[in-house]
């Protein structure tokens, strides 16, 4: 591709406060490459009634290098992709989407191998055999994939509504081969946290718009370690709290950065500096 510029999107959904965009033009300035990265959102009124095809056939058409994918788009758009890479296949979601100069287009998941690089970079000598993920929504599905895949093996997934728990087991293990995840009810997981050796916050609990914790963290010891993919704040409730107890502690700025990296390497070809796009990604 053309390193002289580079020209980027997101389609989503309430993407004004997304700390994505700016990550993305800094790190292609610093790269000597003018870098656009534009908001897509089918909300607001210049892109009103707009369908998501019609949205992304307009950056394919446009000259975009690439689109990042997020709520409630990451399933909808693989019809609309030329080729899904194996994990993203995998996994039924797409976060990143690879524009070739011909128009091709590729899926990717980098949302797997952020919150993977995140796990290592965070908690490199964790205890991980058994762990409890709070929450199957959103990015319940990488998140989960992550965590069988990197040390984790007995899984247990709780939400509210137990089907997609159930529905999002039965997905992974499909994916990886083996029975590591079981979807569970999300009422009374607090005696399967006690029992495990850390635990995933994947809800919304914790946002500023969602105060609280997604459950009673009096189970909780200095023995767990504790996640969260909540960024805004930078420390949840139920990381601090978690801090406070002697819990190792792995926050949401890891992910969010990690899966930007992966993408920008995945956009342009060139090497992205971690530590730059933290940068970034911080002074927001």
């Amino acid at each position: 591709m053309n390193h002289n510029s580079i020209l980027l999107g997101l389609i989503g959904e309430d993407i004004s406060l997304s700390r994505t965009p700016a990550m993305h033009e800094a790190e292609g300035l610093a790269q000597g490459a003018a870098t656009v990265y534009r908001r897509i959102d089918p909300l607001t009124e210049r892109a009103r009634n707009r369908s998501l095809e019609e949205l992304f056939d307009a950056a394919r058409f446009a000259g975009f290098n690439g689109l990042n994918i997020t709520h409630p788009f990451k399933q909808a758009v693989l019809p609309l992709l030329d080729d899904i890479a194996e994990q993203a296949a995998q996994l039924g979601a797409v976060n990143t989407v690879v524009i070739a100069e011909d128009g091709h287009t590729t899926g990717y998941n980098t949302d797997v191998t952020g919150f993977a690089r995140g796990l290592q970079e965070g908690l490199p000598d964790a205890t991980m055999t058994t762990a409890v993920q709070v929450g199957a929504g959103g990015v319940g599905n990488a998140v989960a994939y992550s965590l069988v895949t990197n040390g984790v093996e007995h899984l247990q997934v709780a939400d509210l509504d137990i089907n997609r728990a159930q529905a999002l087991a039965s997905n992974i293990n499909s994916a990886i081969g083996r029975e590591a995840v079981q979807g569970v009810d999300a009422r009374g997981i607090e005696d399967a946290i006690a029992a495990a050796d850390g635990v995933v916050n994947a809800t919304p609990m914790g946002m500023s718009t969602h105060p609280g914790t997604a459950f009673d963290v009096s189970c909780l010891t200095s023995r767990h370690w504790v996640g969260d993919v909540v960024y805004m704040p930078l420390e949840t409730e139920l990381l601090l709290t978690a801090q406070e107890l002697g819990c190792r502690t792995l926050d949401g700025t890891r992910m969010a950065i990690h899966q930007a990296v992966d993408a920008f390497r995945l956009f342009t070809g060139l090497e992205p500096s971690v530590d730059r796009m933290r940068a970034t990604f911080l002074a927001q």
